[in-house]
């Protein structure tokens, strides 16, 4: 039995060409094997498999734990960003009970109370638009999903304190924005502090300035006590593992890295991408809000997070430029036969995201924006896996999903807008994601008034 087959392409094109073009990498790679492929992206060499196909995928997150274990220290990437101590280096025990911590604040009633929170955040940041003005919809969503995690995670509101670390954390996700500088994450080499003018000495130092302030929020809290507050962290301060023993303020500061750059910064991206696509598509935004308007002009968030074709767009949104590439990887632990290729242990397998949700066998004019095929079928969670799966699904699942809707059925309830170009938007690297590449510049053309719905459904009143 042979192992999973490479590509033929020179191992440093291959790494080059993965920081600077990942689309054009996986789908080169796709027309060579569609299925299964071992690449040299990350300096594993042929020992990091890419697995497209959803068999494929389903034994990898199955057998997790068994022929499978996500290692940690794969994420070492990410090290910089998050801290050591975060969710995603961890493994084994010690991510089982630090998954089973962290879970509760992102399910059940506190869902109500992020929904308002939301809601309220995008009328405040969209009204303060002028009209007749362009703007670029990842940098306001990007506002919208930072200002919603400085509330519901870290309970900071509209102070000097909140302000500040706004701006540093805006800056400092700024810095992988680009293909050219995300490549700090992926070339150890270049990870030099050649002072404050350096790119990487200056991610340093900003990245020692939210430190500051993290600290110093946690040292503020356990002085003054936090028992009372429902925020993320305020919960995570207060609970216990098995032991009893709580988070210690290096574990907190990391998880709360994890929430911001997982939490925020993708879901950010993930609202831009779907602007996009509902504006250049006119009957998909048609169709859109006169879902949205049935339901009135006061509408209930939890309401909004149901209804169909919402959920529909949101779908095709994640599928067809998914913001994660890839899954979690996985070490192969002992000999195992894999769409019947045959891998070896140390060698590294990862669930390709982007070339599952494009497989043509899947899904039929996959280059097409097409929400109704969510509605017409029911995928697998190997098929559609937007946020990973098996035992490293995304715990803030949940909390994107409502963003998203809410963020979305509030801006076409209340705005006209439209593309500034109809030039397609191309996705790039963003760090270890997917982003538009020129952020997805629009014009806001009018405030919109829902009529009496009672009467009059479908119609609105515009006003500039």
């Amino acid at each position: 039995m042979t192992r999973p087959p490479k590509l033929n392409i020179h191992p440093l094109i291959q790494r080059l060409k993965w920081v600077a073009d990942p689309v054009g990498y996986m789908e080169t790679a796709a027309q060579q094997h569609p299925d299964i492929f071992a690449a040299e992206v990350i300096g594993f060499g042929d020992q990091f498999i890419f697995v497209n196909h959803p068999q494929g995928i389903q034994q990898l997150l199955t057998q997790d734990r068994q022929q499978f274990f996500a290692s940690g220290k794969e994420n070492a990437i990410l090290k910089p960003l998050l801290g050591e101590y975060s969710i995603v280096m961890l493994e084994g025990n010690p991510h089982r009970k630090r998954r089973k911590l962290l879970l509760p604040p992102f399910h059940g009633e506190r869902m109500q109370a992020y929904g308002k929170l939301i809601w309220n955040l995008t009328d405040k940041i969209f009204a303060q638009l002028p009209i007749n003005q362009t703007f670029t919809a990842r940098k306001i969503t990007q506002e919208i999903s930072l200002q919603v995690i400085l509330e519901a995670v870290y309970g900071l509101y509209e102070d000097e304190k909140s302000q500040k670390l706004k701006y540093l954390l805006t800056k400092v996700t700024d810095v992988f924005s680009s293909p050219l500088s995300s490549a700090l994450l992926f070339f150890d080499w270049l990870q030099k502090d050649l002072g404050a003018w350096s790119p990487w000495g200056n991610f340093l130092r900003q990245q020692q300035e939210i430190d500051s302030l993290i600290y110093g929020e946690i040292t503020e809290r356990r002085a003054k006590g936090y028992e009372n507050r429902n925020d993320i962290l305020s919960l995570m301060m207060s609970a216990r593992d098995e032991s009893g023993d709580p988070m210690s303020d290096r574990e907190l500061r990391d998880e709360l890295m994890t929430l911001m750059f997982a939490g925020h910064e993708t879901t950010a991206t993930a609202m831009a991408w779907a602007l996009y696509w509902i504006h250049r598509l006119p009957e998909v935004r048609q169709k859109l809000v006169a879902e949205i308007d049935s339901l009135g002009s006061n509408p209930e968030p939890m309401a909004i997070a149901k209804l169909p074709y919402l959920t529909a767009v949101c779908q095709e949104t994640l599928r067809i430029y998914p913001v994660a590439m890839l899954t979690f990887p996985r070490v192969v632990t002992e000999p195992i036969e894999l769409l019947g290729y045959q891998l070896e242990p140390g060698m590294i397998a990862m669930g390709c995201i982007y070339l599952a949700h494009q497989r043509e066998d899947i899904y039929s004019n996959h280059h097409q924006f097409k929400p109704e095929r969510f509605l017409e079928k029911q995928y697998s969670q190997y098929e559609f896996l937007p946020f990973g799966g098996g035992a490293r699904r995304c715990i803030g699942e949940a909390l994107a999903q409502l963003e998203m809707k809410l963020v979305l059925a509030n801006i076409l309830s209340n705005y006209e807008l439209t593309l500034v170009s109809q030039s397609p938007e191309k996705p790039h690297r963003r760090g270890v994601t997917l982003a538009p590449t020129g952020g997805v510049k629009m014009l806001l053309k009018a405030k919109r008034t829902l009529s009496t719905v009672a009467e009059k459904p479908n119609q609105t009143i515009l006003t500039n």
